[in-house]
């Protein structure tokens, strides 16, 4: 089963939604670098569960335990592992779904391909699974930060229908987490959390867009052919739960202009750095980081899980009806901001050191 990501800062994630513990193993981080735990634990508070009243209700303080490669708050460079207990766990809510499937979740293919599934919550499908993607990112950002001062953030950009025009240049954390819904722009945020409101309220759910910016990205991230940057920011983003589309820079709107439009034209630079007028390639260029900042869009789908009845089968393939019962977000975008800074920050950490590597014998 593929649980694990990266070349050179790779990790490795285990556990299910209800089952005793989740986690990852981090491997790869350079010795001696010198983390802020609290700061790890900030990012999973930022995705756990039961934080406002558009998320989940379900109950968890996911208190990050680390088990390994720490000498105080040094890193070794040995495996550092770390784990959050799962303590509000409710199976009795998934008795219906274990003969039901639900409608565009991951019942029914992880069923046919593996002939057993977790028989509560979503298993290894679950978003809970990404709390070892969340902690292994923190260090990661940590590693970025102190070694290139490169920062990655994200934002709600879009739910269904509503959209907000961010500046990605001036755009702030603190503007950020104002919002319950993790969107910076005050009025749009508004109307985003009376949507999902609304939405929940009628046992529905909706989806969006993530839009994340990456400033102060080193040049030269990426390699050629089937290792160009873009092309593992999109395996990262899109293996997180309920992704359906990726698009980096001008993305599918580049597709209405022409080449005489779309080209980022360079200025000229003293110091031999690339620089350029416009920026509709999103800071990669032939699949390696060119230095502008990085700008990249991901694609939600509304939640599977909905207590709106809909037709279904059983394991058999008989019809039957499903009244999905447990808790689930109405809309997963708020709490997945900092899973998109997370796997964006892994792919940046393993390309840094795979380009230091590379270029240690120059």
């Amino acid at each position: 089963m593929g649980s694990c990501f990266g070349e050179l800062f790779r990790i490795s994630t285990f556990g299910e939604s209800h089952g005793g513990a989740v986690g990852v193993i981090v491997e790869g981080c350079p010795p001696k670098l010198e983390l802020d735990l609290g700061k790890i634990q900030v990012e999973l508070d930022r995705r756990k569960p039961g934080q406002s009243k558009i998320t989940t209700p379900r109950k968890e303080p996911d208190q990050l335990e680390i088990l390994s490669g720490l000498l105080g708050n040094k890193t070794l460079g040995t495996p550092i592992a770390m784990m959050v207990r799962n303590k509000d766990q409710r199976p009795q809510d998934y008795k219906d779904m274990q003969v039901a499937f639900r409608p565009s979740h991951a019942d029914a293919t992880y069923q046919a391909k593996y002939g057993i599934q977790a028989s509560s919550g979503g298993g290894r499908a679950s978003a809970r699974e990404t709390i070892g993607r969340v902690a292994g990112g923190a260090i990661a950002k940590q590693l970025l930060a102190k070694t290139t001062n490169t920062e990655v953030l994200a934002w709600v950009k879009r739910i269904q229908n509503i959209e907000a025009e961010i500046d990605s240049n001036l755009v702030t954390l603190e503007e950020i987490e104002a919002s319950i819904v993790r969107c910076p722009c005050p009025a749009k945020a508004k109307m985003m959390v009376d949507h999902i409101e609304a939405i929940s309220r009628e046992g529905d759910s909706c989806g969006g867009v993530i839009e994340c910016v990456v400033r102060n990205a080193p040049v030269g991230l990426g390699m050629p052919v089937f290792d160009k940057l873009e092309a593992d920011l999109a395996k990262a983003l899109m293996s997180l739960p309920a992704t359906k589309g990726f698009e980096v820079g001008s993305g599918f709107g580049g597709t209405f202009l022409r080449g005489s439009e779309h080209n980022d034209p360079f200025l000229p630079s003293k110091d031999k750095q690339i620089k350029t007028a416009t920026n509709n390639s999103g800071g990669i260029q032939g699949g390696i980081s060119n230095g502008e900042p990085i700008i990249l869009r991901v694609a939600f789908k509304p939640t599977a899980t909905i207590r709106k009845e809909q037709q279904t089968v059983d394991a058999d393939g008989n019809a039957t009806i499903l009244n999905a019962k447990g808790r689930h977000d109405p809309c997963v975008l708020p709490r997945a901001v900092p899973m998109v800074e997370a796997m964006v920050a892994i792919v940046l950490a393993d390309h840094l050191l795979r380009q230091q590597g590379q270029c240690t014998l120059l």
